[in-house]
């Protein structure tokens, strides 16, 4: 066994070497391809995070009336607490809401005198609600709008921030779905492009393979050379997309590292280089293994 491995991963070698243009053909496409992915998978991780920090400015907030009791205002908070659609609830005291008012306009003294010759505190408590998806708001809105509450309740911001979550929302499905959809082209192309190389290959060794079934070898022996083949484009690819990758990051990331919420990019990109290299070199092997597995199978079928 370990002898016909060895005859499978040698005749596999020489094929790629041999085939010097092909090979260089469709390793340069699939470096090109996965090139394009690992942009898209940063592209992924930097919109995630942007957008990450902007679903962590967007919240809703639920004013009570100035004569409101405290603990009607905790019965309030602790129902929230209660629905699954909410992630986590900030309570702002009248005191609290004024202090934060005072710090907010300190440098407007005449703002300041003014509030001070009043008799009493005019800003209402308040519940800053945070939902666990953008499109949970409406359902807390909803929950927050009913009769049970509208003696206490001054007004719930829901409709102001309306078009910001919803747009918001939009674009985090967007971003998904364009990415999977392009990913998904791109893996189609390198598969297209190796199974055409490899169906090359074998028409330019249709003699040795027709030798082979003569002296009968397995259809799993005459396979096993150009699975190796197709897996050697995966690992060259990956080897050169790394080495094209590093000097790219290092470059572009002081450019953008003021723009990015991740930091420095070539950092973020070194700390998880190994995580970069096995993803790589993963689709880059089963894809051209797998497209190898097809295009001898296909051969072998008709032939």
């Amino acid at each position: 066994m370990f002898a016909s491995f060895k005859r499978i991963l040698k005749w596999g070698t020489t094929n790629f070497v041999r085939n010097g243009w092909l090979s260089t053909a469709t390793v340069s496409i699939m470096t090109l391809t996965l090139l394009v992915i690992t942009v898209l998978l940063m592209v992924n991780v930097v919109a995630n995070a942007v957008l990450d920090n902007l679903e962590n400015k967007i919240d809703i907030s639920v004013y009570f009336k100035l004569e409101t009791p405290e603990d009607q205002i905790i019965d309030v908070k602790s129902q929230l607490e209660g629905l699954q659609e909410v992630e986590t609830i900030t309570y702002v005291s009248q005191n609290d809401a004024l202090a934060t008012f005072k710090e907010k306009h300190k440098d407007n003294p005449v703002l300041l005198q003014s509030l001070e010759e009043l008799d009493m505190n005019p800003l209402e408590a308040s519940l800053n609600i945070k939902a666990r998806e953008t499109n949970q708001y409406a359902t807390i809105s909803q929950f927050l709008e009913s009769v049970h509450f509208k003696d206490i309740i001054d007004k719930v911001n829901y409709l102001q921030n309306k078009d910001i979550i919803e747009r918001l929302g939009t674009i985090i499905t967007d971003v998904k779905t364009g990415g999977l959809i392009v990913t998904l082209l791109l893996t189609l192309i390198v598969f297209l492009v190796t199974f055409n190389a490899i169906r090359l290959a074998i028409y330019s060794s249709r003699e040795e393979i027709n030798v082979m079934r003569l002296v009968g070898a397995s259809n799993w022996f005459i396979r096993g050379p150009f699975l190796i083949e197709g897996a050697l484009y995966g690992i060259c690819a990956t080897i050169i997309t790394l080495a094209v990758l590093f000097p790219v990051f290092y470059f572009l990331s002081p450019k953008l590292s003021g723009f990015l919420p991740i930091g420095n990019i070539f950092s973020y990109f070194v700390s998880n280089v190994f995580s970069f290299a096995f993803l790589l070199l993963l689709i880059g092997v089963v894809l051209g293994g797998f497209s190898s597995f097809i295009a001898v199978r296909k051969y072998l079928k008709e032939s």
